[in-house]
């Protein structure tokens, strides 16, 4: 096959053929077709689409492009979870031992964050001593004791599409949605997964800035789960204001832990049940949504998720401490300080995206993915839409170690509040 033949016939919105496809994705995985060839495919696909056929053979193209885990040793529904990320989503770090009490294997791999978008292996990082980075055979050992684990991506898994995205970032190509697709199911079915649910946010702190595209991306996903012979069913959730009332790195973590004990905020505990709940159902743990939400509740209240939590970072090398007594194990910031409130009323938004950024400037997060973190800050007490504030009352308590980041910090943080006379309606976290 000629490359340039299979650019020229997507470039004039023409299907590819299975074959197509996979000879370009596998000649650019070993290296015989170069990066600017696949950088003109990448676009072809973004001006052009992909039909659901051709996108499900692009993640199978992917997916295969690396090892698939075999998880055949632990006799149990194997699922997981995957969100396309939000400011203050700390969702997994409850919801793996959560539904891992619930005799469900968990095999979560992870990412780390870029820009405004935390990760969840940076919130895991600030734990001291886990490790992130376990091989494939001590992944799976844990799940086998504890039912969940928590790691990063290996070389050995979907190594296409890590090609694929490094060219994506930098060729304007990453928000195409057969793209999008292809990348995170070819990593979350490298799991050796029966079963995945997908939290798709929208809003201002989200990657789809529209609800219209959240339902497209989560329907395209969705297609090509059902391709493939995978249960796969999406939640779409609302980011428009932060998740929780912490966003960075130990801060989500203390949080999670709150969240764990039944202490946490109502928007994280819904989020967290809604998508239990979805992956009870698939698993046929629970006949009903209301019934899988009713039994997550009971271990969220009995204490065994957290024990279970605990379990997980005491196998992956962190101290099992760190849940009953996280102030003594977490990093802390040198400099604490609210942003009190300028007006009184209601508060009508909470900008999800400029307190992202104000979490950036501080350290939280990564503006080129070899910047390094401070877990320690981030912001925390954070006011949510509809709450009645007073003038000089807090609305979000900054976490800095330095004060130059702490002042442009401050700076976002002013833009993120607006305010109302009258009385607002919380909003609908799930459509």
């Amino acid at each position: 096959m000629i490359p340039q033949w299979i650019i020229e016939k997507k470039r004039d919105g023409l299907a590819l053929s299975p074959d197509e496809i996979r000879f370009f994705i596998d000649g650019f995985t070993l290296g015989t077709i170069p990066d600017y060839q696949m950088s003109a495919l990448a676009m072809a696909i973004f001006l052009k689409g992909m039909s659901a056929a051709e996108t499900a053979v692009l993640t199978d193209a992917m997916l295969h492009s690396g090892d698939i885990l075999d998880t055949s040793s632990i006799d149990k529904p194997k699922v997981d979870k995957h969100s396309t990320g939000g400011i203050g989503d700390k969702v997994s770090l409850i919801l793996a031992p959560l539904v891992a009490c619930c005799d469900i294997a968990v095999p979560m791999i992870s990412g780390r964050g870029l820009g405004i978008t935390g990760g969840t292996l940076d919130k895991l990082d600030s734990i001291p001593g886990y490790r992130t980075n376990l091989s494939t055979e001590e992944f799976l050992d844990v799940v086998r004791k504890c039912g969940c684990s928590i790691i990063g991506q290996t070389k050995q898994i979907a190594p296409a599409d890590k090609k694929l995205y490094a060219l994506r970032d930098v060729t304007g190509t990453v928000a195409s949605i057969p793209l999008i697709t292809a990348s995170i199911m070819s990593k979350k079915l490298a799991e050796g997964i029966d079963a995945l649910v997908l939290d798709v946010k929208w809003g201002k702190g989200a990657f789809m800035s529209t609800y219209e595209r959240a339902v497209e991306l989560a329907q395209s996903m969705i297609d090509v789960g059902a391709n493939m012979g995978k249960k796969v069913d999406a939640v779409i959730t609302d980011m428009n204001q932060p998740l929780g009332r912490t966003a960075g790195n130990s801060l989500e973590i203390l949080e999670s832990i709150q969240t764990l004990r039944g202490e946490g905020p109502a928007d994280l505990i819904e989020i967290t049940l809604a998508l239990g709940a979805d992956m009870l159902v698939l698993c046929g743990k629970a006949a009903s949504l209301d019934e899988g939400k009713a039994i997550l509740r009971k271990f969220l209240d009995n204490g065994q998720a957290l024990e279970r939590f605990a379990r997980m970072i005491e196998l992956q090398g962190g101290h099992p401490d760190v849940t009953a007594h996280p102030e003594k194990w977490l990093p802390t910031a040198r400099i604490q300080r609210d942003y009190l409130s300028p007006s009184k009323g209601y508060l009508a938004g909470v900008d999800a995206e400029s307190i992202g950024k104000a979490c950036l400037v501080l350290g939280a997060g990564r503006a080129k993915t070899d910047d390094l973190i401070d877990f320690a800050v981030g912001t925390s007490r954070l006011a949510k839409i509809g709450d009645q504030v007073e003038i000089r009352q807090p609305l979000v308590a900054l976490h800095a170690n330095d004060e130059a980041r702490l002042a442009e910090a401050e700076k976002w943080v002013a833009g993120a509040f607006t305010f109302s006379e009258n009385r607002v309606d919380r909003p609908c976290l799930i459509k």
